[in-house]
């Protein structure tokens, strides 16, 4: 990986970003023009063209309450002016019935073409889901002291009238302050790329454990790792083989989300501290639990490749209650690739090229 590559997976992680917002704000151009002309996408309920799916979703985002689409550990691989990509995703959908958080994944083929990157296919895979009783309906306009912006549809959005006015401000700056690009040492560069390597490291983790992928786990981990995490304190290769066949053993189903992650870089050690959302099921479908903590980590280079030396997890909150969790029935009934444990998930068909078409 060089810096070359980190502006690559920028520019692909924007896309995504936009893709989100296109759902989020019914933005049918917004939509399309994240995928090339002939991009396809497979929703099970809807499986071709791109541009026509952009159109579809959009009519149904309109005459539906504001969701939310929160695109997390965007783990892209890049081979040339190609790329394929992983990427954790968490709806908030609501209705004046019921609230439902949705667990899953982006399965994304990328292209540059042109000089710019964009979508050649998507893949939706659920994990699960929580469904709550009561709406949640955004509030009416309140006094002017104790207002806050509230999110849209299309142009009616007051974060897309935000996002206009901070980019005129940004164009007036340019204009009277001048643009200087900046001359980078090595030992930045090398750290630029170095917390893109270590991001990776962390959203290893994250598929490792869901898939219970022992392999995949323990290359995240040094040999001489340790790790507290409350269900296994120890060698961090001995908690590979642990955590993943108590996954298999204790849930249906788990799903880890992270986010605002924090490196800091120095040589060859790295310290980190990264958010993490988990949704699980118990293994007899009986209980939902949602975990809202952090890894608090300690990374080190060797021979050329960062692994976690030591992690820590802090527990921040929880919740546990009886499962809503519906994986066959009503909306849920046409999103029917489903994540699994092992081989059987569609992400490793899909790394390999011969799947999640």
């Amino acid at each position: 990986m060089n810096i070359e590559g980190i502006a690559d997976i920028q520019a692909i992680s924007n896309v995504l970003a936009c893709h989100s917002r296109g759902v989020d704000r019914a933005d049918e151009s917004l939509l399309a023009g994240c995928y090339h002309d002939d991009g396809t996408v497979d929703y099970r309920f809807f499986a071709g063209s791109a541009a026509q799916f952009a159109g579809i979703l959009a009519s149904a985002q309109r005459a539906e309450p504001v969701t939310l689409h929160r695109t997390a550990q965007m783990w892209i691989e890049l081979d040339g002016d190609r790329a394929v990509s992983e990427s954790y995703i968490m709806a908030c959908a609501s209705s004046a019935e019921t609230q439902h958080l949705i667990c899953g994944r982006y399965l994304d083929r990328h292209e540059r073409r042109g000089g710019e990157w964009r979508m050649s296919h998507r893949s939706y895979v659920l994990d699960t889901n929580l469904n709550w009783p009561g709406g949640g309906m955004l509030p009416g306009l309140g006094p002017v002291d104790n207002h806050v912006p509230v999110g849209g549809h299309g142009a009616a959005d007051t974060g897309i009238s935000l996002l206009a006015q901070a980019r005129a401000n940004n164009a007036g700056h340019n204009r009277t302050k001048g643009y200087q690009p900046m001359a980078h040492s090595q030992q930045t560069l090398d750290a630029v790329v170095s917390r893109q390597q270590i991001a990776d490291v962390t959203m290893a983790y994250c598929r490792g454990l869901d898939r219970a992928d022992a392999a995949l786990l323990g290359q995240v981990f040094h040999a001489d790792s340790t790790v507290v995490s409350g269900a296994f304190n120890g060698n961090g290769q001995e908690f590979a083989t642990t955590i993943c066949a108590l996954v298999e053993e204790g849930y249906a189903q788990t799903f880890h989300s992270i986010a605002n992650q924090w490196i800091e870089v120095s040589g060859d050690a790295a310290i980190g501290e990264t958010y993490v959302i988990a949704v699980s099921t118990s293994k007899d479908c009986a209980t939902d639990t949602l975990t809202g903590g952090r890894y608090i980590d300690r990374f080190e280079r060797r021979e050329g490749r960062w692994a976690i030396a030591e992690r820590s997890f802090v527990l921040d909150w929880t919740r546990q209650e009886a499962s809503t969790r519906n994986m066959t029935g009503g909306m849920y009934a046409a999103l029917d690739l489903h994540g699994a444990r092992g081989p059987a998930d569609p992400v490793y068909a899909f790394m390999r090229g011969d799947g999640a078409r």
